[in-house]
């Protein structure tokens, strides 16, 4: 699962820190630091140079010199620049928040679906730069590479491999996986179950999106969710009877698709 580094940068010590408790719940989220006023912040972002930072730009304090041109600052110094979030109490000042190219603008206080979109939104957003990043790559490598180009438009293929037996599964055909001991039960679209004799924490760590752990003994796959039923905490798979739980550990996860199917072409009645 990607992570994300980020410091806060806010003069009201009250809400860095309500800032921190929130994005403490999301493990997507690394702490790296903060600071209350431009020098300190300044030299937190040199040091540190995180992937974001949570900048207030219309401080209680006024000394603490926190505004959009500590942004202009750091094109002085960086060669990239993190993205920037700005969380302030004031709504008026998203109008010129946009000319500074900030990535994503705050009221405060910051609550949990706030960051749950900011996920989201940096997920889709790295997923486009590295398919733009792959692209380029291949147009500007030799004739043989040029190949590569169609292998990375195909489909997923997982080999589950044991004594020269080699089964292909289609993962875009995989419904969920389910830990058993140290092997793994991958159930299908079709019905069928077939055991992995690797672990499920190894899935979990090769396979991206739409495949989301949401409980100790399941990796789901979000494209074969139909239902999910907080009260219960269960997420049901589509042409089944099958109900599979989600844990505490893992409601973050399950926030993150819910916001995802929210995020699409949505209709909610």
């Amino acid at each position: 699962m990607k992570k994300y580094s980020y410091i806060i940068i806010d003069d009201d010590p009250e809400s860095a820190v309500n800032t921190r408790t929130v994005a403490d719940g999301f493990s997507e989220l690394s702490f790296f630091g903060s600071a209350s006023d431009y020098e300190e912040g300044l030299a937190l972002v040199l040091e540190q140079q995180p992937a974001l930072i949570f900048l207030e730009i219309a401080p209680q304090n006024i000394p603490s010199n926190l505004s959009f041109s500590f942004i202009n600052e750091l094109y002085r110094y960086l060669s990239t620049v993190p993205k920037i979030i700005i969380t302030t109490p004031k709504k008026d000042l998203a109008f010129e928040a946009i000319k500074y190219d900030v990535f994503d603008y705050i009221v405060k206080p910051v609550i949990q679906i706030d960051l749950l979109k900011l996920i989201l939104k940096l997920d889709k957003s790295t997923l486009a730069s590295e398919s733009i990043k792959i692209k380029n790559e291949i147009t500007t490598s030799a004739v043989p590479f040029a190949r590569m180009a169609q292998r990375i438009a195909e489909p997923l293929i997982i080999c589950i491999k044991s004594y020269g037996d080699y089964r292909y599964i289609n993962a875009e055909d995989i419904c969920y996986f389910q830990a058993d001991n140290n092997s793994t039960d991958i159930y299908l679209n079709s019905g069928e179950m077939i055991t992995a004799f690797k672990t499920l924490k190894l899935f979990e760590s090769v396979l991206t999106f739409p495949f989301i752990r949401i409980h100790n003994s399941y990796v789901i796959n979000r494209n074969y969710i139909s239902r999910i039923h907080s009260g219960n905490s269960m997420c049901y798979i589509k042409n089944s009877s099958k109900k599979i739980p989600f844990s505490k550990t893992y409601k973050a996860n399950v926030d993150l698709i819910i916001a995802d199917f929210a995020a699409g072409n949505y209709l909610e009645v």
